[in-house]
């Protein structure tokens, strides 16, 4: 994979999938998740300049880019975020490591926040890019937030309306503003994978789950008093939807005890629009986690 040149490519058989990955660099491990609807490609400008000081795995989520797309089911199981979590937990542990650091943005971030909460020993640190929780977001829903993540609402549609209507460019209704910012050849990266019919029915199901199963998690999850345990960043883009809806630190925070975070002057998709700042924040952030606070 050129963006990625020194990576190694790896596929990871876990419970249900097969999920393709990149592994590069010594150190720490830290895993990167990408958001929707991209692949681990997003991190190409990122990645490599962590894995100067870390073990970096990027990892496509199951039904996005390389990795495997597995049946859905009535109740999308196979695609909420507790499963994408048991996916990417196999994954790191196929590499040896049963605690790691995770970055994710948008979906990824979704099955970062689920991964700290079901599996608390093994998030060492949790970066979140540009999202707050799903249970949140429903919950806080206006027409504002309607208008502008009307994908949402549109890709949770029963089968096969949303697919049907996606079939011949999907990438033309899933990239948000903003997107002017991706790679020419990352790009194409993304249209490859989208032009495939069953990672628009996958993502689909990714966001059927949003709706139902992922949103009862973590409503469950509040009800219950389980709070995420391990230190938590949150990012987001200036010139996206969170800033000015949100206090997002804030709505963070009740969720986890120990939060920081700031925007960052991008779009929605930060890490290949502002990629300098998106290292610079992670960097000293990961490299605070080896010596917690």
């Amino acid at each position: 994979m050129i963006m990625f040149e020194g990576f190694e490519r790896v596929r990871v058989e876990a419970e249900g999938a097969n999920i393709n990955a990149v592994r590069g660099g010594a150190g720490p491990p830290v895993l990167l998740l990408h958001g929707s609807p991209q692949t681990l490609v997003m991190w190409h400008l990122v990645a490599p300049k962590l894995a100067e000081d870390f073990t970096v795995i990027a990892a496509d989520l199951r039904g996005y880019g390389d990795s495997s797309k597995p049946e859905s089911a009535p109740d999308h199981d196979p695609y909420s975020k507790r499963t994408m979590a048991e996916d990417q937990v196999a994954v790191m542990r196929h590499f040896g490591f049963e605690r790691f650091a995770l970055c994710g943005h948008d979906r990824g971030g979704r099955v970062g926040y689920r991964m700290a909460l079901d599996h608390p020993e093994v998030v060492t640190k949790l970066a979140v890019l540009d999202i707050v929780p799903t249970w949140e977001a429903f919950s806080r829903a206006d027409m504002s937030f309607g208008l502008s993540y009307r994908h949402w609402f549109f890709l949770a549609q029963p089968y096969d309306l949303p697919e049907r209507l996606l079939a011949s460019e999907p990438e033309k209704a899933l990239f948000r503003v903003g997107s002017e910012a991706i790679a020419p050849e990352a790009l194409a990266e993304y249209v490859r994978c989208l032009r495939d019919p069953e990672t628009v029915h996958a993502t689909c199901e990714d966001y059927r789950a949003a709706a139902t199963l992922d949103h009862e998690h973590d409503a469950k999850d509040r009800e219950a008093g389980r709070r995420i345990g391990c230190p938590v960043l949150a990012l987001w883009g200036s010139r996206g939807f969170l800033e000015g809806h949100y206090d997002v630190v804030d709505v963070w925070r009740g969720w986890a005890d120990d939060v920081d975070g700031r925007a960052i002057d991008s779009g929605h998709y930060i890490p290949e629009d502002a990629p300098e700042e998106t290292y610079t924040e992670l960097h000293a952030f990961l490299k605070e986690s080896e010596n917690p606070r």
